[in-house]
């Protein structure tokens, strides 16, 4: 298996990218990696590490795709960018994954343009994992489309109970829809519509309606539907809150003796909460709906993120999610 990792992209360029392409790279030993970016840049990072009997191969890249240039205009422009030489290489079959933590749009809009989306999905969605009190749960769309139609919610539902399934290891995920109240009736158009459709889908298990507070609160479904200006803005939420509350939490623990040796007795169970939000936990978010293998990582992934990443890229092409997703979505007539 060949995966490619886009060195050039992130907060944390190109170190920890390279140096969570190693740490992947001694734990896969069935996987040849390939790191693409600024050649010279690459291998200054890689004489920090030992690399022997490692398969880590470089592709040179001359140009980079900054977060704040227009996505469309990045793609055609920056043909030597590491992002535009990962995704051709993805679609030449050249490589079975590509992983970056870039710029989402350029990310998205390089996919779409250059792998193409599968037949029978109008929409290919972003996936994210979203910790809950009771374990995680899968969100999409979280931010690649903002407007959508009812159908758009259905095909999100059905690309998400797959990749629970065969990536996360969940029989018979249970599926919700975003809303502002458990009733049938409650919300906009959308979710109403939307609400009709999945009940009669046969594919997944919908459970209904189901608010932000009782996801984080029961983890009661696996997979939770919803337009992507709602899933970001709920995600960015979530994260807002949790650095908000560690910061208070931390601030408290400083503010005299007996607090810090009351959170030097509590420090096992502070880690295990921090573990459970750590986006580093998870890898990255995969576009499903995408014709080839594509997991965006978080613009400040560090080496664990990147890592699990790339572990999460393997799962993904060992349980031929694309293959099954071809293969449902041609029966888009029957269902």
């Amino acid at each position: 298996m060949k995966i490619a990792v886009d060195a050039m992209g992130g907060d944390n360029a190109p170190g920890e990218i390279v140096k969570g392409s190693i740490l992947a790279a001694r734990e896969l030993k069935d996987v040849e990696l390939f790191i693409i970016g600024n050649e010279d840049n690459i291998q200054n990072e890689i004489k920090k590490n030992n690399i022997s009997n490692l398969s880590i191969d470089i592709i040179n890249a001359s140009e980079v795709i900054d977060n704040n240039e227009s996505p469309v205009k990045a793609v055609k422009t920056k043909k030597d960018s590491s992002m535009i030489k990962g995704l051709e290489l993805l679609k030449k079959e050249e490589i079975d994954a590509f992983i970056s933590a870039g710029s989402t749009g350029a990310f998205m809009a390089g996919a779409l343009l250059i792998v193409g989306r599968i037949k029978g999905i109008d929409r290919p969605a972003l996936a994210s994992v979203i910790p809950t009190a009771k374990g995680w749960t899968l969100l999409l769309d979280m931010g690649a489309n903002t407007d959508v139609k009812p159908k758009n919610l259905i095909q999100f539902a059905v690309m998400g109970s797959m990749y629970a399934t065969k990536v996360m290891g969940i029989k018979e995920p249970r599926v919700a829809l975003l809303n502002i109240g458990k009733e049938s009736e409650k919300g906009s158009q959308l979710t109403k519509e939307a609400y009709k459709l999945l009940s009669k889908e046969s594919y997944i298990n919908f459970i209904g309606n189901m608010e932000a507070r009782e996801l984080l609160e029961s983890g009661a479904a696996d997979v939770l539907v919803c337009d992507g200006f709602s899933g970001n803005v709920f995600l960015k939420a979530i994260e807002g809150v949790a650095i908000t509350i560690f910061d208070l939490i931390k601030k408290e623990v400083e503010s005299s003796f007996s607090s810090k040796i009351g959170a030097f007795l509590l420090k096992s169970k502070f880690k295990s909460v921090i573990s459970k939000l750590d986006y580093s936990e998870y890898g990255g978010a995969p576009f499903l709906g995408i014709k080839g293998v594509c997991i965006k990582c978080h613009g400040s992934s560090n080496a664990k993120a990147i890592k699990n990443a790339i572990m999460q890229g393997k799962i993904y092409v060992e349980q031929n999610i694309i293959g099954s997703l071809f293969e449902e979505f041609s029966k888009e007539g029957e269902r």
